[in-house]
């Protein structure tokens, strides 16, 4: 892989960052902080999770974001009767060869779409539970790589819904973050009326950037420096969740690696290579509320989990703000104190 100096990998992100951006919001109008937040946790490793009534644009905005990146596809309708073999795959007897021969099934794709997730049955859902953790499939003792760079992005209804079954709590934690679409304004929903209302704009839409290049992107956001008065923040946040009177389950450990990551690709994406703790503050309700399950009591007086996480950001001390020094690794950007340490080389 071609190595990249500091600011040669920040510009090379932001500016294809950009295309995708573009060209996601050109579909998906008056969204932009839902965009965003899909473009973080792609450059993040993560999985992304959008929930809301149907009808707002929730598979569109799946659609649009992988074929903007020029990755392989494959779109999954989960319903009541879709079997985990249909998710991972299955291995058939061939005559000919007398052996089984193994038959891929739609989790072998770069951009997974879980279609209406939470309509399958939970045995079914479990299927994705190895994919999306490890992203590898184990049938039949045969362990099986997937591709990269690799992405679940599914679609819920709410619970309350007619034929939904809520994820159990193993499968919520494996989506880094949860994002409600909403309906659009006024003005963005006549915009809709005039791009959707003859042909679909997916049908010209052309990718903007290609598989190998996310790839690339990812190992930049993995450079970027987190010091450890920001890291101690975020582990701050999450071990509250683990002591609040209105939880009855708080965030594990995997949700403070995936707000960490997070962070890390919000702060890339705003042009820095290191993170702030505004960075974990803008993030800790989309990457935590969905993992958080509230007490009986807390349900009756309708408190939801983001609720709490809000409560709890405004009670965590943050970290105190830094000391401006000199230019940081050549961005032209004042480097806060956070780094105590060199930050790694991108």
């Amino acid at each position: 892989m071609t190595t990249y100096d500091d600011r040669a990998s920040l510009t090379d992100l932001t500016a294809t960052v950009e295309r995708v951006r573009s060209s996601v919001e050109g579909v998906i109008e008056g969204k932009p902080e839902v965009v965003r937040l899909s473009l973080t946790v792609l450059l993040a490793e993560g999985h992304l999770l959008i929930e809301d009534v149907p009808g707002v644009g929730k598979t569109m905005l799946a659609k649009t974001l992988a074929k903007s990146i020029d990755c392989s596809v494959r779109r999954i309708q989960f319903t009541p009767d879709l079997l985990p073999s249909d998710i991972t795959g299955v291995s058939i007897w061939d005559q000919q060869r007398r052996d089984f021969e193994f038959k891929p099934g739609a989790i072998f794709a770069q951009i997974v779409i879980g279609d209406e997730i939470n309509r399958a049955s939970p045995k079914t859902q479990s299927a994705l539970l190895e994919s999306m953790e490890e992203r590898q499939v184990t049938i039949d003792g045969q362990t099986y790589e997937l591709p990269s760079p690799f992405m679940v992005v599914a679609t819920q209804n709410p619970v309350e819904m007619e034929g939904t079954y809520p994820l159990p709590e193993a499968q919520r934690d494996r989506f880094m973050a949860r994002v409600s679409v909403g309906y659009p304004s006024v003005e963005a929903e006549l915009q809709m009326l005039d791009v959707h209302g003859g042909v679909s704009p997916l049908e010209d839409l052309q990718p903007v950037a290609h598989a190998h290049d996310i790839v690339k992107l990812i190992e930049a956001v993995r450079g970027v420096h987190v010091a450890e008065t920001v890291r101690r923040y975020a582990v701050d946040l999450v071990a509250a969740t683990r002591s609040h009177p209105d939880l009855r389950l708080g965030a594990s450990p995997r949700a403070t690696l995936h707000l960490l990551r997070a962070a890390k690709a919000s702060a890339a994406l705003s042009g820095r290579e290191y993170a702030l703790p505004d960075d974990v503050q803008a993030l800790a309700v989309a990457v935590l509320a969905h993992r958080l399950l509230p007490t009986a009591q807390a349900q009756l007086n309708r408190r939801t989990a983001e609720q709490v996480v809000q409560e709890i950001l405004q009670r965590t001390a943050v970290p105190a703000a830094p000391q401006q020094q000199g230019n940081f690794g050549g961005l032209g950007h004042g480097a806060p104190a956070y780094p105590q340490q060199p930050p790694r080389r991108l």
